[in-house]
């Protein structure tokens, strides 16, 4: 039998890295072994569960996301901020260290749900 996809949560992963020691790397190993569907997005090159990191400098059309998982501090996000939340996502998760007030103001003016929480904590404990 072959598992869907969870498409109702597809996932844009900000800050994706092939880099095994990085959270955002830990977070799509997670939702791929979870079956979520996820996009990474970054501005290192490579690949992640199979799937390439888009070059975020070239900001896509990317539609049907529902939900943004940032892993770029704030001192990053100044220029990603519209775009992201021009992609109209249901939610955003600010993880540790991506903590944003100006970002969370846009975003929830926007009627984007705001989420200060560890993205792996939340598929750990079944919470996505």
């Amino acid at each position: 039998m072959v598992e869907e996809k969870v498409e109702s949560k597809k996932t844009l992963l900000v800050g994706a890295s092939p880099n095994p020691s990085r959270y955002a790397f830990v977070a799509a190993k997670m939702l791929a072994e979870r079956n979520f569907d996820f996009i990474p997005i970054g501005i290192k090159k490579g690949e992640v569960f199979g799937k390439e990191i888009i070059d975020l400098r070239t900001k896509p059309q990317l539609q049907g996301i529902h939900t943004i998982t940032l892993y770029i501090g704030p001192s990053h996000q100044g220029e990603w901020m519209d775009y992201l939340i021009a992609l109209n996502p249901k939610r955003i998760i600010f993880n540790p260290g991506a903590e944003n007030p100006d970002f969370y103001r846009k975003a929830k003016s926007a009627g984007i749900e705001v989420v200060h929480a560890c993205n792996l904590v939340m598929l750990s404990t079944d919470q996505f």
